[in-house]
């Protein structure tokens, strides 16, 4: 005997956020390669047809949560640049470094050539938005300050990268956070 209510309407608050949450939750626990429509519906308790009025399709969900990355990204970014410090420059590479040590799957998922910018405009826009923090702080869109941003932006990615894919090992002792300053300040 079903307890429901015959054609009680379904809600679930916003579906599409919890979808997301759920998404962003296994991405890091699974990586790209474990997370499919299916198993975000499974994950939030839903019928496996309820993440299609959201997402047409995988790709499109990959792209919302490359979206939500940058957003997370962009306001740590622009908390830093706001705050009084020295150097924002650097403390904005720090947190750069921080955020793809904290999120590497989402990291990764933000960066993946497979998520063509040139095609997606709302990627595109949060990817840019992002830059766009950066190169406020190096000088604008001048010539040099967008060369400035970039040379920046290619310091801490690889930076990032190199941390992430475990080709800088810590030696004993060593703090990572301090690595992270001292390789960014240039000491």
């Amino acid at each position: 005997m079903s307890t429901s209510t015959p054609n009680a309407p379904y809600h679930h608050g916003n579906l599409r956020q919890a979808l997301l949450e759920a998404a962003l939750v296994i991405l890091e626990q699974q990586g790209e390669a474990g997370l499919g429509l299916r198993d975000v519906a499974r994950a939030v308790g839903v019928s496996p047809a309820a993440p299609y009025r959201h997402f047409d399709s995988r790709a499109a969900l990959l792209e919302a949560l490359a979206v939500t990355g940058y957003q997370r990204f962009t306001a740590a970014m622009e908390a830093v640049a706001a705050g009084d410090v020295l150097d924002p420059l650097a403390a904005m590479g720090k947190t750069y470094v921080k955020f793809a040590l904290d999120n590497p799957n989402l990291f990764r998922l933000m960066f993946s050539p497979q998520l063509r910018r040139d095609n997606r405009p709302g990627l595109r826009m949060a990817a840019d938005a992002a830059f766009g923090t950066l190169r406020r702080v190096t000088g604008g869109d001048t010539g040099t300050g967008r060369l400035a941003a970039l040379s920046a932006w290619a310091h801490v990615h690889g930076l990032a990268i190199l941390l992430l894919d475990g080709q800088i090992a810590l030696r004993a002792g060593e703090d990572m956070e301090a690595l992270v300053a001292d390789i960014i300040e240039g000491h």
